[in-house]
């Protein structure tokens, strides 16, 4: 699989572009301490039969760090550039938690470049009082002690009863979670942290949603995540029972095949 770099804003951007010989495109975007390469079974399943962009977001993975603050707009124009770069003009986009918070600030800017949108284990609220106060404590958890800040938060993020079963998968995440680093991590939070509200968002764009949520997630509550999924235009959703924060693992199979339709559907509208 080809990997490539892209200059942005005076340093580099790491993407993955497969499947360039078609014309219906989607675009991955991993979520907090991820990578790229969190999709790596999805970009080899789809790159057969659809163009297939992953993008390591400023200071995760092989992109490096900016500043003191990764806004998701910030994000979003990182990812703005690397399809500019490809000459991609149109896509279905996916965006995992924070990846989703970028998906969302990307179609605030650039709707006429979606044909769908896919809100995995995430939502469009502006964070509480009581989530912005967790993220000012996990910055201070990284400048304590990075290493152990990362081994301890990924496990959380799958469902209690799935963790023996994917504990493979937990330890090749925190690994490759352990190569972000204290900056990158701090940047995220920061950014997250001062993100606004695009709930008036999900009623205005004119492309499909699709909206997937985990019965176990603690991060959106399924209360929160079926009263957004109500607003759009046009909207499926789907709750995984067997999941928490991290379907696309949790669900590998199953929602792989659900993305992959409605991927097809967004390029017949």
């Amino acid at each position: 699989m080809e990997h490539s770099f892209i200059q942005f804003d005076g340093k580099k951007i790491h993407y993955q572009d497969e499947g360039r010989e078609y014309d219906n495109v989607i675009v991955l975007l991993h979520g907090f301490l991820n990578s790229l390469d969190v999709w790596a079974s999805y970009v080899y399943t789809y790159m057969r039969a659809s163009r297939v962009v992953a993008i390591d977001l400023p200071g995760h993975g092989l992109s490096d760090t900016y500043g003191e603050v990764h806004s998701m707009e910030f994000m979003a124009r990182a990812v703005k550039a690397v399809l500019d770069n490809c000459g991609i003009t149109h896509c279905v986009l996916v965006g995992h938690s924070m990846g989703g918070y970028v998906s969302l600030a990307f179609a605030d800017a650039y709707p006429y470049m979606l044909k769908g949108l896919v809100l995995l284990h995430s939502q469009a609220l502006m964070d509480n009082d009581m989530v912005k106060e967790n993220r000012m404590k996990a910055c201070k958890a990284v400048q304590d002690n990075r290493s152990a800040f990362v081994v301890g938060f990924i496990p959380e993020l799958f469902a209690k009863d799935n963790r023996d079963m994917f504990n493979r998968e937990i330890k090749d995440l925190q690994e490759d979670s352990l190569r972000t680093s204290e900056e990158g991590i701090v940047a995220a939070q920061n950014g997250m942290l001062v993100r606004p509200s695009r709930v008036y968002l999900l009623s205005e764009l004119e492309c499909p949603i699709l909206f997937v949520f985990g019965k176990h997630d603690g991060r959106i509550p399924l209360e929160l995540g079926l009263s957004q999924a109500m607003l759009p235009k046009y909207s499926e959703t789907i709750v995984l029972g067997n999941a928490s924060h991290m379907g696309h693992i949790e669900e590998r199979k199953y929602l792989k095949m659900k993305i992959y339709n409605f991927l097809q559907s967004c390029y017949l509208m």
